[in-house]
């Protein structure tokens, strides 16, 4: 391999191979430094399953339309307004061309999941999941003359004054050095450094899963920091969801992940309610609740449903707990009985008319008089057998990352770095404030991905 090409792309997910292939259709010699494996190349993209894009009309797999007004009021709805509008709206107009983009580059698409996740309209689905998606990008950037090297543990990036001189890495025991014309940072956040989130959240983040890859440690990202590379993004924000407690420390992806809840009550280990389970559909919704898990004692929350809404909800890959009685149930799950039996009654007496009640829509089926209330799909639990379900706080990427510009180009309190940029998680704070929306991580990835690599090669030559 070269030492000196013309763009080092550092990571191997979904927004460093749309940088990298971008890059090398435009004629430039590029080389991916990616940390896994080869069987475990491409970050937490492996684990997605869809791509929020705006469309004016039906576009591939998606139907009717969802224009930018939309688009954008869903985002607002989801991160109380802390997102960089101009930045936003970039990435939701892009996303449109994207699409076709992904499919000249070997993306398949399939019709939406239906359930809880009924999203025909606003996201598009991958054929074969985000594996297929990664596999594809990796045929594609090496058709054209993309450089792979993988278990690359990039260890430093020297800057120097407005620009990146150097590159240093270890690879198969050898520490070694690049010297590219231009760099793409596309390496993640810091989420599966424990000591790090537990920094920022305290002790209770040694409860938190990691949902994603067990690479992302954010040695890139800490590097960067403390040479005055402009951050962005608090470092207790992250897409954070509920997962079942089932699952292991790492990697567990989104089979793990519990779609439920606007179907149960949620107690904490007390067997008291905490929040709205029915507060909005699921896919706006389903990234708070890992805060709200984290925030409860033990870092741990229990799902309880009954007969009638098993089937409602795309189901864990570990089976629900199983019982009779709600008695019985609550002796499984380690919850005091006796309470779990008085909060069920409570809630079920604050249901009220459940004849409107409809899964994939808000169905104003609500309680009264209830506090916290539920206010869609609020039925009774009253059908035995019960089921159960631990929920632990299950950490996909966190926000702090590197300040970009529209064009992914990053920065010192001095001015623009000339040939650095950085594209997906990496940099997602600078996007999402706080909260998270179905599919828009593999937006952000997508749409800087590219304006990174187009803006790298732009430089390079």
């Amino acid at each position: 391999m070269t030492t000196s090409p013309d763009i080092a792309v550092i990571g191997g997910g979904n927004a460093a191979l749309c940088a990298a292939i971008t890059a090398a259709e435009k004629g430039a010699r590029v080389v991916i430094l990616e940390t896994a494996p080869k069987a475990y190349r491409g970050g937490n993209s492996r684990h997605t399953r869809n791509f929020r894009c705006m469309h004016g009309g039906p576009l591939g797999p998606l139907v009717e339309d969802y224009s930018e007004e939309e688009y954008f009021e869903d985002l607002l709805k989801v991160t109380g307004g802390k997102t960089d509008e101009h930045l936003a709206r970039l990435a939701i107009r892009t996303s449109e061309e994207c699409l076709p983009w992904m499919q000249d580059h070997g993306v398949r698409f399939q019709p939406s999941l239906s359930g809880t996740l009924s999203l025909a309209r606003t996201n598009a689905f991958f054929m074969g999941g985000g594996k297929s998606l990664v596999n594809a990008y990796y045929r594609t950037a090496e058709g054209l003359g993309v450089e792979v090297v993988y278990e690359a543990h990039v260890t430093h990036l020297e800057l120097d004054g407005d620009r990146i001189k150097h590159i240093d890495y270890e690879h198969e025991g050898q520490k070694k050095r690049l010297e590219p014309k231009a760099v793409v940072v596309a390496s993640g956040g810091f989420q599966a450094d424990t000591d790090w989130l537990t920094r920022a959240w305290g002790p209770p983040a040694q409860n938190f899963l990691i949902r994603g890859t067990p690479y992302n440690r954010g040695v890139v990202l800490a590097d960067l920091l403390d040479q005055g590379v402009q951050s962005v993004g608090d470092p207790t924000q992250c897409h954070a969801v509920a997962i079942d407690g089932r699952a292991p420390k790492f990697d567990g992806g989104i089979v793990t992940r519990l779609d439920c809840v606007p179907f149960s009550i949620v107690v904490n280990k007390n067997a008291e309610r905490f929040y709205d389970e029915g507060e909005d559909v699921w896919p706006k919704r389903y990234a708070i609740w890992g805060r709200l898990v984290a925030n409860q004692p033990d870092q741990v929350g229990y799902v309880i449903i009954d007969a009638k809404s098993l089937n409602l909800f795309m189901p864990s890959v570990f089976p629900p707990i199983k019982a009779e009685t709600l008695e019985d149930l609550a002796d499984q799950m380690g919850l005091p009985a006796e309470a779990l039996r008085k909060t069920v009654e409570e809630f079920n007496t604050a249901c009220g008319d459940t004849s409107n009640f409809h899964p994939t829509e808000l169905d104003g089926v609500a309680t009264t008089g209830l506090t916290p209330p539920k206010t869609n799909w609020a039925r009774p639990i009253t059908e035995p057998p019960y089921y159960g379900y631990s929920l632990k706080t299950g950490v996909t990427f966190t926000y702090l990352g590197l300040k970009v510009d529209e064009n992914a180009q990053c920065s010192t309190e001095a001015g623009l770095i000339r040939n650095l940029w950085a594209a997906g998680e990496t940099m997602a704070g600078s996007i999402l404030g706080q909260g998270y929306l179905a599919g828009f991580g593999m937006t952000i990835g997508t749409v800087f991905g590219r304006i990174a690599g187009r803006e790298a090669a732009h430089y390079a030559s």
